[in-house]
């Protein structure tokens, strides 16, 4: 068993690191050209903001209507203390994160004892109401947005950061805690019956949500050097929304190829002009007629896939027969 446990370590980490390596490798050579290599960072960011929602989505099962919020906080709290304090930029992102998780436990401490749609309806308000606090500041930048921050995010820097989002998430949910966040998702009332505290594991997986969101936000703003309030509205969290119910809620392999998907398809599109804006919603509802469940649904790509499994059964039988 730990044998089996070791070699899908050694070959997740071999396949991250050739899949850097390639990308890295075709965008320096320019057959990736810098406009694609624009949308795989942006992808990349996406990808950080679909794994997180689907912690709060997917796996514990409450409805957030306000991912884009917690990202604009990131986004113009680490841009300000980078621009304007001169201070490092991890740093600054790391600030802007921890300052969104902080938000969000102020906001989800009372809305999470609340059942319904309370929840949803609140993050969609706070969402609206931080575009609009940040519409109503000059200092920074208003309704016109806020320019001259410092292009400090490149690909390598969002590999990494989307590959720890996706590490620290996975083990997440392997651990106790995530299989408490799944119980509150299947049954809350059965849970709290079990000795589980929904609320705590619901505001936890809030809490983390909202984290990487503000850190995805850093890594945005410092990507375009260019942020406005319209960049975070509500229709951002329904985009990154859809990306989880895309791939599949409480499926972070399906986060993670639905948002790879949706990122590029629109591109992709271009070329049919206005009908783009038909073809991509028409790709969406003919996913949810034939598969409502998402692409993965709660399933993730295993090694399966691979055969670990007749082999670790092959080399068994090999090592029984030996002795």
């Amino acid at each position: 068993m730990k044998n089996k446990i070791n070699k899908k370590s050694v070959l997740t980490i071999i396949g991250v690191i050739l899949t850097y390596v390639i990308i890295y490798g075709l965008t320096k050579t320019k057959i990736i050209n810098s406009y694609y290599a624009g949308i795989i960072n942006l992808a990349l960011i996406n990808i950080m903001l679909a794994v997180s929602l689907n912690l709060i989505v997917g796996f514990t099962g409450q409805l957030c209507l306000g991912h884009a919020g917690f990202m604009s906080i990131g986004a113009y709290l680490s841009a300000i203390l980078t621009q304007k304090a001169e201070i490092p930029f991890i740093v600054s992102i790391f600030i802007g994160a921890i300052i969104a998780c902080i938000i969000a436990a102020l906001i989800g401490y009372p809305t999470l004892r609340l059942t319904g749609d309370y929840f949803a309806i609140t993050t969609l308000a706070f969402c609206e109401i931080i575009r609009i606090v940040i519409m109503n500041i000059d200092f920074i930048g208003g309704a016109r947005g806020l320019t001259g921050i410092p292009k400090k995010t490149n690909f390598t820097i969002a590999f990494i950061f989307a590959v720890i989002t996706i590490v620290i998430i996975y083990n997440i949910i392997h651990s106790s805690q995530g299989r408490a966040m799944l119980s509150v998702r299947e049954n809350e009332i059965a849970a709290e019956s079990m000795g589980i505290n929904a609320f705590k594991y619901k505001i936890m997986a809030f809490v983390i949500g909202a984290f990487f969101a503000g850190l995805a936000g850093g890594l945005y703003a410092h990507y375009m050097g260019y942020i406005q309030p319209t960049a975070f509205d509500f229709n951002k969290s329904i985009d990154y929304l859809t990306f989880v119910v895309f791939g599949g809620m409480g499926s972070l392999s399906g986060s993670v190829i639905a948002t790879i998907i949706l990122t590029f398809l629109p591109e992709l599109l271009r070329g049919f002009q206005n009908f783009r804006m038909i073809l991509y919603p028409l790709a969406l509802i003919i996913l949810m007629i034939f598969r409502p469940q998402g692409l993965l649904g709660d399933k993730e790509i295993t090694f399966k896939i691979f055969k670990l499994d007749k082999l670790k059964k092959n080399s068994d039988i090999e090592n029984g027969k030996e002795a």
